[in-house]
């Protein structure tokens, strides 16, 4: 009987807290000034068109600019860092050595009628493919 007169006064406790979050308007939980946003965001830009906070942002501006340069020696350099098909793949996806290997094959007879054949060297890749390194993998010899 005590615990079910605890649980009712609680809920009554949540109504009644809920209410309450009811009973207040707008203008009291969120008060706001005479400044409109257009009044706001010229004061935080300093002033319309032409104005100081304008200056500063062309003068930032300003400072980050660089001269245009067409000589050569800065297209060569630049030339370094282009990246074009080629240098992509080279760069990003490295040949694994495949060594070739000598094998020494010596005299024999071979066929259905047994002919001599003499010893001869032949030479072969290890990999019957060409592997590629993933990009970040070493390729140095370890």
């Amino acid at each position: 009987m005590l615990r079910r007169s605890i649980e009712i006064a609680a809920v009554i406790a949540v109504i009644a807290a809920a209410l309450q979050g009811c009973t207040t308007t707008k203008d009291d939980m969120l008060p706001h000034g005479d400044e409109t946003m257009m009044d706001v965001w010229l004061q935080s830009t300093g002033g319309g068109a032409g104005g100081i906070g304008e200056r500063k942002l062309l003068d930032a501006r300003q400072d980050l600019r660089r001269a245009i340069s067409t000589s050569d020696s800065v297209q060569e350099e630049n030339a370094r860092y282009t990246r074009t098909a080629q240098n992509e793949i080279y760069s990003q996806f490295k040949r694994l050595p495949n060594p070739d290997l000598v094998m020494y094959v010596y005299p024999h007879l071979a066929g259905t009628d047994p002919a001599p054949i003499p010893g001869y060297s032949t030479v072969f890749p290890l990999y019957q493919r060409v592997q590629y390194a993933m990009p970040g993998e070493r390729t140095e010899d370890y």
